[in-house]
């Protein structure tokens, strides 16, 4: 069953495509950088790089917007606030904000691929506060509690 979600487009990106799958077994869908400009990445700088969408996810769902691996592996660029999640509620523009987390200037371009949207569901809890956890075996161990 496919789900269903709302896209509108700014005029910045009345002539970019729509967050598409790529292939069939794809679990995100590209973004593309809907800018009037090249935009330069410096080493350790981040930017907001607009897609010039905004979208309604329906509810019970986020949109996750997360790195694109070949941006990441080749040339150092990554998503700052990864994921970043769009909620069901959210009307804005979706922006992508990216970092530059390699040694050379990286230019986007307008078009460009910049990151990929999964949506995924989201399961709400109760929060229940109490004045101890239930044991485990693992207790309070973490980060690298196991060994190398």
């Amino acid at each position: 069953m496919a789900l269903t979600l709302t896209v509108t487009r700014e005029d910045s990106a009345r002539d970019l495509p729509l967050p598409r799958y790529l292939t069939d077994g794809a679990a995100g869908m590209d973004l593309y950088a809907a800018i009037d400009e090249p935009l330069i990445l410096n080493p350790g700088q981040r930017a907001m790089v607009s897609t010039g969408l905004r979208i309604a996810v329906p509810e019970g769902y986020e949109a996750q917007v997360r790195p694109r691996s070949g941006l990441a592996k080749n040339f150092g660029i990554g998503c700052v606030n990864s994921p970043g999640t769009i909620d069901s509620d959210y009307r804005g523009i979706v922006n992508v904000l990216l970092i530059n987390l390699g040694q050379d200037e990286f230019t986007i371009n307008r078009g460009d691929r910049i990151a990929q949207m999964v949506v995924s569901p989201v399961l709400r809890v109760e929060v229940e506060e109490r004045s101890v956890l239930p044991d485990t075996v693992r207790g309070d161990g973490g980060f690298g509690h196991t060994g190398v």
